[in-house]
Parts: structure tokens; sequence; C-alpha cells
């Protein structure tokens, strides 16, 4: 999976709902719709776009957000959220998956640098399944109570390709446990009873 793969429109996935997949839909539309006004030779314009992995690590808002909550939902058994997490999971294969700070670093390589412009994945280069974040809880935090259920899952492997900003000279901060580790933070520090 790289830069140059697109999110299938209309299909049907097991562990999708109608708010996701218009969700997932749209999104497609429109970054495909704004792309093709700077591959136009008369629009005159330089476009990015980043295609983000699900977004973890401590945030400063007074809440936790929906997608480190996603990353958590295995500990807080919340259904919504796992149903989303297996979404994102069966539609990629994997779980692309990186830091805010990440995020937000690479927005700013961006656009300190003009000669950039197209699609870039933006994701550190590790890429996980929903079974390997339950087993990392699991592992890691004994006492939060993992369900035999979620440690089954799909082991297939999958190749994420976003060495595109890598190439660019953009380094990613942050790693898998690190990520994991931020997301807890972020849940004790907003009170998220459980953790």
């Amino acid at each position: 999976m790289d830069e140059t793969c697109w999110t299938p429109l209309h299909l049907s996935f097991a562990c999708s709902n109608v708010h996701l997949k218009a969700y997932v839909d749209s999104k497609t539309l429109a970054e495909r719709e704004i792309l093709s006004y700077g591959s136009s030779k008369n629009a005159g314009l330089e476009i990015v776009t980043l295609a983000c992995g699900l977004v973890g690590g401590d945030a400063l808002l007074s809440f936790t957000p929906l997608s480190v909550a996603m990353f958590l939902c295995q500990l807080t058994s919340s259904a919504i959220e796992y149903q989303s997490l297996r979404f994102l999971e069966e539609l990629l294969g994997k779980i692309p998956i990186i830091h805010i700070d990440d995020v937000c670093d690479a927005h700013i390589f961006c656009i300190e640098n003009p000669s950039i412009n197209g699609r870039f994945l933006c994701a550190s280069s590790s890429s996980v399944s929903s079974a390997e974040i339950a087993s990392y809880y699991q592992q890691h935090y004994p006492k939060l109570q993992v369900k035999p259920e979620y440690l089954d899952g799909p082991t297939r492997e999958m190749g994420l390709g976003s060495t595109k900003l890598i190439e660019k000279g953009f380094v990613y901060k942050y790693d898998t446990k690190m990520i994991l580790e931020d997301c807890i933070k972020c849940a004790r520090t907003r009170g998220d009873t459980g953790l």
C-alpha cells in the first residue's frame, strides 16, 4: 500500500456501518477532487494531501479524542470504537498508525518545502493489527483486562509504503510503543475511568 492506492468506493465490509462507509467514501472523493485541481496545468495550484493513519498520542483537548479512544477500545470494551478499529483493519489489511506530533510536524514540513506537491501517506513505518494492539496492552498492562476475543484477529501482512515523505527528508519520531503509551497517558490525564 502506498500513495497510489485509493480506498475502493461502494464496497461493503463486515465491520462497516452506513456512517463509517459514508465518511470513507466522502473523504476519498474529496481528496481525488482537490488533487485534480493541482494536476491541472491551468489551475496554478500546488496541492499537498497527507493521508494520515490512525492518529494516537496525547492531546491538548479536555477530552480523549475519538482516534485515541479507538486505540484504547480493547481496554474500555467500547463496541462502537472497536467496530471502527476493525473496519479500518478490514479496509486496509492492517492499521497504519501515527502520533499526533508526527502529523503536526509533517504538515509543517510540507508547508516549509515548496517543492513538495501531490499525495503522501503519512504513517509511521509500522502498521499493526487490532490483535497486536490488544496483545501489547495485555503484556504491558495486565491489570487492565483485555478480553480474549480481542487477541484473535487477522494475521495478514501488509506492506505500508509511506516512504515518499521520508524520501523528501521527513523523519518520524514516534514508533508503535510510543504511540500506544501516549494513548494511555492521554486517557489517564483526562480521567477516563478504568485506565
